[in-house]
């Protein structure tokens, strides 16, 4: 990207400032107070040297040192002032920002979750957000009083002598070459910086939340190896950071002592032959003096945007990628499931892919009915399950709801009709009450019980030392395969909806557990619609009908009975193979 887009870059933060123009306004204000102190301070050098030391002025020995302390005073306040007014909006736009960006994350599909990783995500949301921050407040903050500073103390020496003021800003073009030519280089090095700060985070998440596969393996090693490599290189390119951002205040130093070395030549010439008096002399020298400390902080400021514009762009994005899942102008709130679920040739694929998952698929179900999809692994059952909530799109055809296609249908209502029961279960890091109750906002205990009963789920809760309030830890990790997937199954049954989906829901219970949920599953599936998919066949053999998914397509439908007389039926195969025969026979 050139150097002109990436500075419109910075354009795109003017709408996050807008609502506090009169905060800016005000800022501005104190930030220009401050330069014009500044400008005054050196003004006053004049007097002093003229009238005091020189004249033996006794009124302007008592008056100037009181002018010289209120300049102060007002130069510090205003200077107090400006620095939080700024910083304060720098920070409340940056949490807007950080907030939007969540928010544009959360609304993305499943598809950009399985494209970006969420160690990736975290640092674009932290890591990037904080040196956009850094950007917004220093910019904010030094951008008015440096610039006004450097006006004000440039209107004090061309109105003191414009050729010693020419002079001394002859070194300014060199100064703009050699922060445009630093600028370039910290770019490219914060752009790499914030590449590998990813890396990093992905390499910390593996290896913390993939712990016990690592130790499992003996490859801690191997883990540590992918850590130093990452993290030398994030050194590395500090250190690099370092080296090129701390070179340009000593060049700065020698172009600045260039031009005053300059100014003293012809000044001090100017004193001798009498054109000039010691106190406007000394009065411009302070002032070029003074003009070059807001010069280098501008320097630095230009360092700190290219230090930090790639960081931008990073935020930026993430936000300018439009979510594939949203409601569409005029969706259709629905307030409840009264006939049926339909896929009407639905064929659907991935965003990476070449290949449909899934090709022309064509099935109703109809309220109330139970109706277990099976298959080999990768066939598309749960891919299929995951385009009725609309995580994903479907590529071609529609899926309808009650006869309205649920892309009509606004989504936040669309998945408040359905209960889910992921094949991997998640747990929040909190306790058992607040993970039952997760998709019920304001459930009583009561009911959260009630749900964990009906999900055989109560007893060894109860057994817990602190019973519902006890945490579960990172994902769950306090609790067995088995408590934590009859934790979630409840918080499924807390929620009450019209359509289940089960996604291989019994897979960790044992043999008594799951006897006990499956009694639980057929009170909660009166009067309600159930899709369960299922590697274990016995957990469908009770389905109303069974759905064979193989290579993307439906390639078996009808009752277990009906699927088992078919002598060369992928059904009777994959029953065989797991000796369902024998099972159905007892």
């Amino acid at each position: 990207m050139a150097s002109k887009p990436r500075y419109r870059l910075l354009l795109r933060l003017w709408p996050y400032l807008r609502p506090y123009w009169p905060w800016l306004v005000a800022g501005g204000a104190m930030a220009l107070a401050v330069s014009s102190a500044e400008g005054f301070i050196a003004w006053l050098v004049k007097p002093a040297m003229d009238d005091i030391f020189l004249k033996r002025d006794l009124f302007m020995l008592k008056v100037l040192p009181l002018i010289l302390l209120g300049a102060y005073l007002v130069k510090g306040f205003a200077r107090y002032g400006q620095s939080y007014l700024m910083a304060a909006v720098g920070e409340r736009v940056i949490a807007r920002i950080r907030r939007e960006l969540y928010s544009h994350i959360q609304g993305m599909s499943l598809s950009f979750y399985a494209q970006v990783h969420s160690a990736e995500l975290m640092t674009r949301v932290v890591n990037d957000v904080n040196r956009l921050a850094r950007l917004s407040s220093t910019v904010l903050v030094m951008a008015v009083r440096q610039m006004g500073t450097v006006l004000a103390l440039l209107t004090v020496m061309f109105m003191r002598e414009w050729v010693l003021a020419l002079i001394a800003v002859t070194i300014f073009p060199a100064v703009g070459v050699l922060f445009r030519t630093i600028g370039r280089k910290l770019y490219k090095i914060g752009k790499r910086s914030q590449e590998k700060m990813s890396e990093l985070n992905v390499v910390l998440q593996e290896a913390f939340t993939g712990n016990k596969i690592v130790k499992a393996f003996g490859r801690e090693r191997l883990q540590q190896e992918r850590f130093d490599g990452v993290n030398d290189r994030l050194m590395r390119l500090a250190l690099k950071d370092h080296r090129v951002d701390e070179l340009a205040e000593p060049l700065m130093e020698i172009l600045g002592a260039i031009g005053i070395m300059g100014a003293i030549w012809y000044g001090g010439y100017r004193v001798i032959s009498g054109a000039l008096t010691p106190g406007e002399f000394f009065s411009f020298t302070t002032a070029v003096i003074l003009l070059y400390g807001p010069v280098r902080q501008l320097g630095r400021m230009m360092n700190t945007i290219q230090q930090s514009i790639s960081s931008v762009e990073r935020v930026f994005d993430i936000l300018d990628t439009p979510p594939t899942i949203s409601d569409k102008a005029g969706a259709v709130t629905l307030q409840d499931f009264r006939d049926r679920i339909g896929f009407e040739a639905v064929s659907f694929r991935y965003p990476e892919s070449e290949d449909d998952v899934l090709s022309d698929i064509t099935l109703t179900v109809r309220k109330g009915e139970m109706v277990a999809f099976v298959g080999m692994s990768g066939a598309g059952k749960t891919t299929l399950m995951d385009l009725v909530p609309r995580f994903h799109d479907v590529k071609s055809g529609r899926i309808t709801l009650d006869g309205r296609d649920v892309r009509d249908v606004s989504v936040a209502s669309l998945r408040a009709l359905m209960g889910i029961v992921t094949q991997e279960t998640f747990l929040f890091a909190d306790t058992i009450a607040y993970n039952i109750g997760y998709g019920r906002p304001g459930a009583t205990q009561a009911q959260i019980e009630h749900a964990a009963r009906l999900a055989q789920a109560h007893d060894f809760i109860a057994a817990l030392p602190e019973g519902y309030g006890t945490p579960v830890g990172e994902r769950g990790v306090k609790l067995s395969g088995g408590q934590r997937q009859r934790i979630a199954i409840a918080r499924a049954f807390l929620k009450d909806p019209p359509v289940l989906i089960l996604d291989e829901a019994t897979s960790d219970l044992d043999a008594e557990s799951e006897f006990l949920v499956q009694q639980a599953l057929g009170e909660l599936m009166k009067n309600r619609t159930v899709l369960v998919i299922a590697h274990r066949l016995a957990t469908v053999k009770h389905a109303d009908r069974v759905v064979v998914v193989h290579d993307g397509r439906l390639a078996e439908v009808g009752t277990h009975d009906q699927l088992m007389t078919r002598e060369d039926g992928i059904y009777r195969r994959l029953a065989q193979l797991q000796s369902l025969d024998a099972l159905s026979t007892n």
